[in-house]
C-alpha cells in the first residue's frame, strides 16, 4: 500500500488502520510503503508502473487531481494508468482569518477585500497545494484580489496567520480547531458542501454568498490499470467494510472527516470532475510549481 506522504499524517494513519484490517481478513501482511515527494507524483508513478495483479495499491489525496494541471509532463496518466477502487473520505476544511480582519462573515470578508484590493495576505503550504488553490477559487468567484504567501508546509502557514503576519488561511478543520476555540483565529465558514458536525453553527461558503463554492480535501485508493475486475471488487468490498468499522469511523470523525466508501465507478467520475475543477483554477490563476 503506497502512501504518497511521509509517516504520521492523516492519510498514513488511515492506511495503517486499513492495512491492519485487510491483513486480518486476507491472512497476508499489508505493507505500508511511504513514498513522498514531487507533489505526490513519486508514489503515484510507482503504482502506475507496478504489475496489475492486486498486490500494489495507491493511497493518495486531492493532489492526485491537481498535479495533472500543475506539471507539464507527468510520468503517468492520472486517468488511463489507474483503476479507481474507492473514495475513502472527505475532509472538512475551514476558512479562517486573523482577528484583526474586520469581518465575521464571508460577505463581510468579501466587502473588506474589495475595499482593500491586494492588501490581504493569505498563507498556504506551498504553490499548487489545496490551501493555495482554495483561496484562488474564492478570489475568482468573489471578484476580489488577495496576495499569496507560500510556506514550506501547512504548520508554518497556519502559525503565521495565528501570529497576524498573514490574514487568511484555508485548511483542515482538525488542525485549525484549537486556534478557533482559543480565539487566535476567527472561523468564517467551512468550504465543503455541508456543515461540520464539529462546528455545526458554522455555515458553508455556499450558504454565505458564493453558490457553487465546494472545496474538500479527500483520500482515495487506486490500483494499476488493468487490475482484474474480480480483484478490484474484493479490494473494494473489504476496504469499504473496514471503513464502516466503529473505531475507524471514530478516528476519521475526530480528524474532522467523514468516511465515504464509494463505488469504483463513482470514484472515477469524482476524480475526473476534480481534475476539471482544479485545472480551471490552476489555469485561471496562472499557478506554477517551484
Amino acid at each position: 500500500m503506497v502512501v504518497v506522504y511521509p509517516p504520521g499524517g492523516g492519510i498514513d494513519i488511515l492506511a495503517r488502520a486499513l492495512g491492519q484490517r485487510l491483513t486480518e481478513v486476507w491472512g497476508v501482511p499489508i505493507i505500508v510503503d511511504n513514498r513522498p515527494g514531487a507533489g505526490t507524483t513519486i508514489g503515484a508513478a510507482l503504482v502506475a508502473k507496478a504489475p496489475a495483479d492486486g498486490y500494489t495499491l495507491l493511497m493518495t489525496d486531492v493532489s492526485f487531481s491537481i498535479t495533472p494541471s500543475l506539471y507539464a509532463q507527468l510520468p503517468y496518466d492520472a486517468v488511463k494508468d489507474f483503476a479507481p477502487v474507492t473514495l475513502l473520505n472527505r475532509v472538512t476544511d475551514v476558512l479562517v482569518v486573523h482577528p484583526s480582519v474586520p469581518a465575521t462573515t464571508v460577505r463581510e470578508l468579501i466587502a473588506y477585500a474589495k475595499a482593500n484590493p491586494g492588501k490581504m495576505l493569505y498563507a498556504s503550504a506551498g504553490n499548487g497545494t489545496l490551501n493555495h488553490l482554495a483561496p484562488e477559487m474564492f478570489k475568482a468567484m468573489a471578484g476580489i484580489d488577495m496576495a499569496h504567501v507560500p510556506y514550506k508546509g501547512a504548520v508554518a502557514a497556519l502559525a503565521d496567520v495565528v501570529s497576524g503576519r498573514e490574514q487568511l488561511y484555508v485548511g483542515a478543520l482538525a488542525s485549525t480547531l484549537p486556534h478557533i476555540r482559543s480565539g487566535r483565529v476567527r472561523a468564517l465558514a467551512v468550504t465543503g458542501d455541508r456543515r461540520s458536525n464539529i462546528l455545526p453553527q458554522l455555515p458553508t461558503v455556499m450558504e454565505s454568498g458564493l453558490p457553487g463554492y465546494d472545496v474538500s480535501a479527500w483520500y482515495g485508493m487506486l490500483a494499476p490499470a488493468g487490475t482484474p475486475g474480480e480483484v478490484l471488487k474484493r479490494v473494494h468490498d473489504e476496504t469499504t467494510k473496514a471503513l464502516r468499522a466503529a473505531d475507524i469511523q471514530e478516528r476519521l470523525a475526530a480528524d474532522g472527516s467523514e468516511a465515504v466508501g464509494s463505488t469504483p465507478e463513482a470514484f472515477g467520475r469524482f476524480i475526473r470532475d476534480e481534475m476539471a475543477k482544479w485545472g480551471k483554477v490552476v489555469r485561471g490563476a496562472g499557478v506554477k510549481v517551484d
